[in-house]
């Protein structure tokens, strides 16, 4: 097994970039950060990159583009908007046909990537896309319960504290519910899903919550709740803060009416969920951004082992 380390660079200096270094930098294994992006010089997350011994620019990638670092960059994250993201994503691939961007808007340029479900699958692509947070929260959830049952319907709640949703994530709001929604089909196995996202307001701040609602062919209710805890302990390997709030629920509904689909016999079932986040740079309430920078890292991580055992391969 190669030793190499994958040089990476972030933009977006805000808080989810932020946060993201923070985690690289304590807990890189096969990813290495070598520049942060901006487009603010007064940004509280360049100033410490700066003092954290990271390469730093204001001028967006084609600052990026001019540091000496990114020459040896090969894997970047992208943690600003949809918008911003799609213009980043060429202006860099047109410089390095080959650099991997790892996507934390709801762009969805790449294929949609939530680790524990299709992670695999998606070593390989230029360009991933790691949903949203309220995807990344609950969509293990549904393919938890779709490797056990059809599932002809899938809902999804994000609850997150409004403290905690930055300018990009409020003005990503219709990106989210539509990113959210087919991801819950492509990925989590639905034939037909539903995003809500909902700003909370409340003081002091709430931890982030999320309900899954699944409308299944009848199946093994043992089966089904002995599936998600299985996902669970999955995602907590990468967010140790995710975890059950009470157990799964079911209940059996005849003739329930769902638009697009119709008339539906079968099994509901109910999955409550809280996120608490690590609190490596944010406030532990944020989970929303947690599991997106946890999710992030641990694509990357294993994008980068990918690409270093390969390397090694060839010589």
């Amino acid at each position: 097994m190669s030793n190499r380390k994958i040089k990476a660079a972030i933009i977006g200096s805000g808080n989810i970039g932020t946060d993201l270094m923070i985690k690289i930098l304590r807990h890189g294994r096969h990813v290495e950060l070598a520049a942060m992006v901006g487009i603010d010089p007064a940004s509280e997350g360049l100033a410490r990159a700066e003092r954290l011994g990271v390469a730093t620019t204001h001028e967006g990638v084609e600052g990026l583009a001019r540091l000496a670092a990114f020459e040896e960059v090969e894997i970047v994250f992208d943690a600003t908007s949809a918008s911003a993201h799609v213009l980043n994503d060429r202006f860099l691939r047109e410089r390095k046909p080959e650099l991997r961007m790892v996507d934390l808007t709801p762009a969805a340029i790449g294929p949609y990537c939530v680790p524990v479900v299709n992670g695999d699958d998606c070593l390989d692509a230029l360009n991933v896309n790691m949903v949203t947070c309220g995807g990344q929260a609950t969509i293990p959830i549904v393919a938890a319960v779709s490797r056990v049952a059809r599932v002809r319907y899938a809902e999804i709640v994000a609850s997150i504290s409004s403290r905690s949703a930055g300018p990009g994530t409020r003005a990503n709001i219709d990106e989210f519910t539509e990113t959210t929604s087919k991801a819950i089909q492509t990925v989590g196995g639905a034939e037909c899903g539903k995003a809500i996202i909902v700003l909370n307001p409340a003081e002091p701040p709430l931890m982030m919550r999320d309900t899954v609602y699944t409308l299944s062919e009848t199946a093994s209710e043992s089966r089904i709740a002995d599936s998600v805890k299985e996902m669970v302990a999955a995602v907590q390997r990468y967010v140790p803060g995710y975890r059950l709030k009470q157990d799964v629920q079911f209940d059996r509904v005849q003739g329930l009416n769902i638009p697009g689909i119709g008339h539906v016999d079968g099994l509901k079932t109910t999955v409550l969920l809280e996120v608490e986040g690590a609190a490596h740079y944010l406030p532990s309430y944020a989970g929303n951004l947690d599991i997106m920078t946890s999710a992030a890292l641990s694509t990357a991580e294993r994008i980068a082992q990918r690409m270093a055992e390969t390397t090694a391969a060839a010589y």
